[in-house]
């Protein structure tokens, strides 16, 4: 989409946005490649190191038999399916096909436990859910309390309450149509992470892989380039993995590498960069800071990555040094959110790369720190980062929130409407953005974006538990990490087992990476008059 340009001004200036009336994500990212060539789309690596590859061809024949098997299955269009699975063939499929039918996907991490399970599923109505042993085991207890759930696959054969995904799909028939959808028509709901109350699910439409194009050819350096491959250790069920991985990677016709880590291996992760010929990467800071602690990669590893881009945290010059003596290239930091994602990118072959900096505006999206009023600020001045509306990237809305959806637009004097990201920042004279903090409180940690109000609400469901807050604490490999403050109920007392036993409880009821790793137990919260919690109070205890 971007075209050729040999300066960031000439980029900005010659670029213009083609996102046609009616458009499909499952159409566009894999049957326009399956044309009887063979074209390479997915290598799948597996836990026992063998490899399956897929062609465009194949992921063509399989999708469309299981759109068919899922509409046997009563899933319509416009109806959701929750996809609980990690980096794996089906995966994608399943995304595709309901692509195809024109229903609406909702990836979900397979670290999460029950509690989050069930507000999200539930609170989307999934008609119908694809997952393996692993997630049937969570969702078995919650049916009777998922009444619009009706049908569950299983990519491991049939099961209790699960019918066999590669039966139902073996049986259906390979004849299919796509449904003729809008570009503006909704296609997936990933749920985002607030400070207050239960995660919000950003609705997004089919135009929404159109709109990561420019975001994610900038920082890959004018990706695609011939022989390209790509690879993420971040999993498929956040925006980062689906959308800035592998969606664009199969539009562009390059292959993809599906990998699942149960736990993130650095030596692993350089020699499968090496063995598989991987060529492009999005590597989380956290990821590159353990791979940093490899000794010797260059002399023991024969990789050779033309891009490696990074985002969810500020990289360091220390860090930007090390990638540049290590891979003989330069990091390319990006930035954005869930509900309007990779906006501003550094490319370090167009325009030098500035440590502490996200980069530049991506040709197409217009990028501004604004005050409370939606009004511009002056250049080196702390505002808000904004984006006008509309835009391809974009979301839709919230789904079931609309008050939460119009808080996040302020209208300014001229009349244009900017999407508040909820972070500060500033920008320079040239143009550079530099985050600065977020105003919302969202704990960034290992590259996830976590809200302390969904751990605050699993906190004070243990029946130890009277009052609670989470917070980010700083963290020298995390950027942060969780650190839950908690007031107890009469009746228990401070102790090393109760406090073990509190971690235990958010990390399996929500998610690893989500549990306090810290607890400190208190008296009282500190509370503001009208009973919110100040945080920055909490912060500065640690």
């Amino acid at each position: 989409m971007l075209p050729e340009a040999g300066s960031y001004d000439e980029l900005v200036a010659r670029f213009r946005w083609a996102i046609p009336e009616r458009y499909n994500i499952g159409v566009d990212a894999c049957d326009r490649w399956a044309h009887g060539s063979g074209r390479l789309a997915l290598i799948h690596l597996k836990a026992d190191g063998s490899r399956r590859d897929y062609s465009f061809d194949e992921l063509k024949r399989l999708s469309d038999r299981l759109a068919n098997a899922f509409a046997a299955h009563g899933l319509a269009r416009g109806e959701r399916l929750g996809i609980l699975l990690p980096q794996a063939p089906e995966t994608a499929l399943a995304h595709l096909a309901a692509f195809k039918l024109g229903a609406i996907s909702v990836p979900l991490f397979t670290l999460f436990g029950e509690e989050a399970l069930e507000y999200r599923l539930g609170d989307c109505g999934a008609r119908l859910l694809v997952t393996d042993r692993t997630g049937l085991a969570k969702v078995a207890g919650l049916r009777d309390r998922l009444p619009d759930l009706r049908t569950v696959f299983c990519i491991e054969g049939p099961e209790e309450g699960a019918r066999s995904f590669w039966h139902e799909l073996d049986k259906a028939s390979e004849a299919f149509r796509p449904v003729d959808t809008a570009a503006e028509d909704p296609a997936v709901i990933i749920y985002t992470s607030g400070t207050t109350g239960q995660p919000k699910g950003a609705l997004h439409a089919q135009r929404v892989l159109l709109g990561h194009l420019p975001g994610v050819e900038l920082p890959h350096e004018l990706f695609p380039k011939p022989g390209d491959r790509f690879w993420t250790p971040a999993d498929w069920a956040w925006i980062g993995g689906l959308f800035d991985v592998l969606l664009p990677s199969l539009h562009h016709g390059v292959p993809v590498v599906a990998h699942r880590m149960a736990k993130f291996d650095p030596e692993h992760a350089f020699r499968l960069m090496a063995e598989l010929e991987v060529r492009n990467a999005f590597m989380p800071p956290t990821a590159l800071k353990l791979m940093r602690a490899v000794k010797e990669p260059r002399a023991r590893f024969d990789y050779r990555l033309r891009s490696i881009g990074s985002g969810g945290e500020t990289l360091g010059e220390e860090l930007l040094d090390w990638g540049r003596e290590t891979f003989d290239l330069t990091f390319n930091e990006f930035y954005g959110q869930t509900e309007c994602n990779l906006i501003v990118a550094n490319c370090a072959g167009l325009y030098p790369v500035k440590p502490g900096s996200m980069g530049r505006a991506v040709p197409g999206h217009a990028v501004a720190v604004v005050d409370e009023a939606g009004e511009p600020v002056a250049d080196g001045e702390e505002g808000n980062i904004a984006v006008r509306r509309p835009d391809p990237v974009m979301f839709l809305r919230y789904w079931n929130k609309p008050e939460a959806t119009e808080a996040k637009f302020v209208r300014d004097a001229k009349g244009d409407e900017w999407l508040l990201t909820g972070d500060r920042g500033l920008r320079d004279e040239e143009g550079y953005f530099r985050f600065v903090g977020r105003d919302d409180d969202v704990i960034t940690s290992g590259g996830y974006r976590i809200g302390p109000g969904e751990i605050e609400d699993c906190l004070l469901r243990h029946p130890a538990v009277a009052l609670a807050a989470a917070v980010g604490i700083p963290d020298p490999l995390r950027t942060e990490r969780v650190k839950a403050f908690v007031v107890l109920a009469e009746g228990h007392v401070p102790s090393e087992g109760l406090a073990k036993e509190i971690q235990d409880w958010v990390k399996t009821r929500l998610a690893a990476h989500e549990y306090p790793r810290e607890v400190e137990f208190l008296e009282a919260l500190p509370m503001t008059a009208t009973g919110k919690i100040i945080r920055r109070a909490l912060r500065s205890r640690s």
